[in-house]
């Protein structure tokens, strides 16, 4: 069978690093990267790390409105694909590049397929979470990661071609831990301990955009007595500056470039706790058992939250405070979410058996 996936930010490029592994061996496939992350650092060296395969096609679409980069990628997917005429369209995760490869597949009646199908954050003011509902509608297969995505898929009346896989992203965890601690030097680089600071992300509109919220989470960076390793988003730097925030970061918060999949993982696994906006940090904090603290109101992964391992704190200063301080979850409470690291078997063995 021949199949187009479609990548375009660095989440999807450790997915379908799993993913495409599995599909190669039976299965003719077009990667289609729509450029969405563009810079080396969100971009290159995660296919270098990972193995992934050069993709076929590199749209080169980059940064713009979300309605101008959906279009564009809409477009040019949709050329892609008339070339290409493949039987299955792959799409990961609730990005403009998935939301635009699902619309262009349903637009040509080819069949498509989602990855990390059935989340939900119900906040309609989140880009993110239009296109992860629009993308579940119009696809023919929804791979979902948990039972909690099942559920919520049943109450919106999806309840064919449903299938619970696990995540792919435990997968690749659970490959790359090893990978990571015996090649990654993050930690004497950065001359930290074990287990002695904290992680920080940041990325999110809602954080980056609006000034006092941005504002709000360095004040509360800055008070905390902790070391804290800040990996800064190239769109979170250039706000941080904009704003005249950079000079409010005090000599704790390590400003660090974007990091490579590897060194991020053993970041992540040897701190004490992460703080971050972002989707998929939060379950791979779970994953790793490290606490997490979301600087969010509401959250996709439900699960990490109702186990104990999760947080939402928004951007309230005196809650990220007590958060920090207080917050320490039970290992009692954590469960194998995720699955056991053959999700993406599953999703090649599924799609296989379409023929």
């Amino acid at each position: 069978m021949k199949i187009a996936s479609i990548v375009g930010v660095r989440p999807q490029f450790v997915k379908a690093s799993v993913v495409s592994r599995q599909l190669r061996k039976d299965h003719d496939e077009v990667l289609i990267h729509t450029g969405q992350h563009y810079d080396y650092k969100m971009n290159n060296v995660f296919f270098t790390e990972l193995n992934i395969p050069e993709p076929e096609y590199f749209l080169g679409i980059g940064s713009g409105s979300h309605g101008y980069q959906t279009g564009e990628m809409l477009k040019k997917i949709e050329e892609v694909l008339i070339k290409e005429e493949p039987e299955l369209v792959l799409t990961y995760g609730d990005t403009n590049s998935t939301l635009a490869g699902a619309l262009a597949a349903v637009k040509l009646h080819i069949k498509s397929a989602h990855v990390e199908s059935g989340l939900r954050s119900f906040d309609r003011s989140m880009p993110e979470e239009i296109n992860r509902v629009l993308t579940d509608h119009c696809s023919d297969l929804l791979f979902c990661p948990t039972e909690n995505a099942v559920d919520n898929l049943k109450m919106e009346g999806i309840k064919d071609n449903v299938y619970l896989t696990g995540d792919v992203m435990a997968d690749s965890l659970l490959h790359n831990k090893e990978i990571a601690e015996t090649r990654s030097t993050i930690l004497s680089d950065l001359n930290l301990k074990n287990k002695e600071y904290i992680v920080a992300t940041i990325h999110r509109a809602s954080n980056t955009d609006i000034k006092e919220n941005l504002q709000n989470i360095v004040d509360a960076f800055s008070q905390l007595d902790e070391t804290i390793v800040f990996p800064v988003h190239p769109r979170t730097q250039k706000l941080l500056k904009e704003y005249g925030l950079y000079e409010r970061l005090n000599s704790s918060v390590k400003l660090v470039e974007p990091l490579g999949f590897l060194d991020f993982i053993k970041l992540m696994d040897h701190s004490k706790m992460i703080l971050t906006d972002s989707g998929g940090i939060q379950k791979e904090a779970y994953i790793l058992k490290v606490p997490c603290i979301t600087l969010r109101e509401n959250s996709e992964w439900g699960e990490t939250i109702e186990d104990g391992w999760n947080i939402l704190v928004g951007t309230d200063k005196e809650k990220i405070f007590q958060a920090v301080n207080s917050f320490r979850p039970s290992l009692q409470l954590h469960r194998n979410r995720f699955g056991n690291g053959d999700a993406a078997e599953k999703i090649a063995s599924i799609i296989g058996g379409l023929h």
